[in-house]
């Protein structure tokens, strides 16, 4: 029921804003230009992290290192840490010029956090992006303006940037919106990283979207409790009483 949710924390890209492989596209591009012999597949495979963490991460596979995507907040390779950080300014560049041209929302996102504002329900987003890309999005959406996203939460605002599959966003939109209880807070999004990072925080729901860029088939082999089609569902999923 509605009135024991106090909060929920929607991914961006793919959840919220239409996404159509362009995240991808942009990390897969400064890689190859950076000499990094990854295929798309695996970038998407691990959508949704901290994107610096993801070159070292994907860096460290090229070389031979073998990290469990469970532990990719955990297990990072600091070797890998200057030559990720090139590749990720230049996907910086592309990712900004993508999103200065093709913000736009995903089909019933702004009814869908409209309507949980009207229902007493606080919402935050929670992303892999860092926040010069993160204030982009919101600046020509508009959410935070309007009144319609109470945090909107990026990676400079955790320590470290420990963003998903760590629960330190979710976390942070916690402290900062004044819900104290894990299971009053529901998560949404559409990668593994969302999966985990609900999952990891003890969300009371763990909300996966198909319409996203990751296949369910990706995602949902990590712990879920629900699935829906798009964002805009999430309403009539919550007041059929089916999160408990």
């Amino acid at each position: 029921m509605k009135e024991n949710i106090a909060l929920a924390v929607f991914d961006l890209a793919g959840t919220l804003v239409e996404d159509n492989n362009g995240v991808r596209d942009c990390l897969h591009k400064a890689a190859i230009e950076y000499g990094l012999n990854v295929t798309k597949d695996e970038i998407s495979t691990h959508m949704g992290t901290n994107k610096i963490h993801l070159y070292q991460f994907l860096i460290a596979r090229a070389n031979g290192k073998e990290i469990d995507f469970k532990n990719f907040e955990v297990d990072i390779d600091d070797t890998t840490h200057d030559e990720a950080v090139k590749i990720y300014h230049k996907y910086t560049e592309y990712m900004i010029s993508y999103y200065k041209e093709n913000c736009r929302e995903i089909e019933g996102a702004t009814e869908t956090l409209r309507w949980c504002k009207e229902n007493g329900i606080k919402v935050a987003t929670g992303t892999g992006f860092h926040k010069d890309i993160n204030n982009v999005i919101m600046e020509s959406l508009g959410w935070v303006k309007d009144g319609l996203i109470d945090y909107a939460v990026d990676l400079d605002m955790v320590p470290e940037g420990k963003g998903r599959p760590a629960p330190f966003m979710v976390f942070k939109a916690m402290e900062y919106l004044n819900v104290q209880n894990i299971r009053q807070v529901i998560k949404i999004g559409d990668t593994p990283a969302d999966m985990l990072e609900g999952y990891n925080a003890g969300c009371r729901a763990v909300i996966g979207v198909t319409q996203g860029s990751t296949p369910i088939e990706v995602w949902g082999k990590y712990w879920h409790t629900h699935v829906i089609s798009t964002v805009k569902e999430l309403p009539e999923l919550i007041e059929s009483g089916k999160i408990v």
